[in-house]
């Protein structure tokens, strides 16, 4: 019998209206998993007081990581990847669609992510007068125009690389800010597929055993 995956994540984090529930990076390794039927556990380390058995498998003490088996990886794309690996659901398998996969999950995760995320973090002190503001709207800008012309961003169907992009954009506040329906549609149009909603909850629920 076939070995689960493992998904590590955190046994608890803050809830509320802006605690990190349902956004915590974990999700897009159920996610992936949901979509792909593979069968998979989750497990946990501390959110507080993390030991030196979390920084051996995870050398920067975030969440999450993968073990499959005797192999372990840390990083949400690295994991993604991993996974993609395992199921054409995830990515195609001829040359040109898997290299679209690919050069849309690494933008999702470098040209998008590294943007927003910094854009977000800075708007916690400087509000309005956020300096990376102009910088974010225009990685919105191309890629509002890439999606407006097409309704997937690789090989013509969903992808890791849609659930990637999907779960970067979804945050509350990025949404709050982002002037392009067509942006928005997109994220609902990813967001609706029963995968998400059974990762979401899980995740939701995971996290809710800890307040006890």
């Amino acid at each position: 019998m076939t070995e689960a995956l493992t998904i590590w994540t955190y046994d608890w984090v803050p809830g509320g209206k802006s605690g990190p529930r349902g956004h915590v990076r974990d999700i897009r390794l159920r996610w992936a998993c949901e979509e792909a039927d593979l069968v998979y556990q989750v497990k946990s380390v501390p959110f507080e007081n993390r030991g030196p058995e979390h920084f051996a498998r995870q050398p920067f003490g975030q969440v999450p990581f993968l073990t499959d088996g005797d192999i372990t990886l840390f990083e949400s794309g690295a994991c993604l990847l991993h996974l993609a690996k395992k199921s054409e659901k995830l990515m195609p398998r001829d040359a040109r669609g898997e290299a679209e996969v690919l050069e849309w999950t690494i933008a999702g995760l470098n040209s998008m992510e590294l943007v927003t995320v910094s854009w977000w973090f800075v708007s916690l002190s400087e509000g309005a007068d956020n300096p990376l503001k102009d910088w974010m709207l225009q990685r919105l800008k191309h890629l509002n125009t890439v999606l407006s012309e097409r309704e997937w961003l690789a090989a013509g169907r969903f992808t890791v690389a849609d659930l990637l992009m999907a779960d970067v954009l979804r945050v509350p506040k990025l949404r709050a800010t982002n002037p392009y329906p067509v942006l928005e549609a997109y994220i609902e149009r990813v967001c609706a597929r029963p995968a998400f909603k059974r990762a979401f909850d899980d995740q939701m629920a995971h996290f809710a055993l800890g307040d006890a």
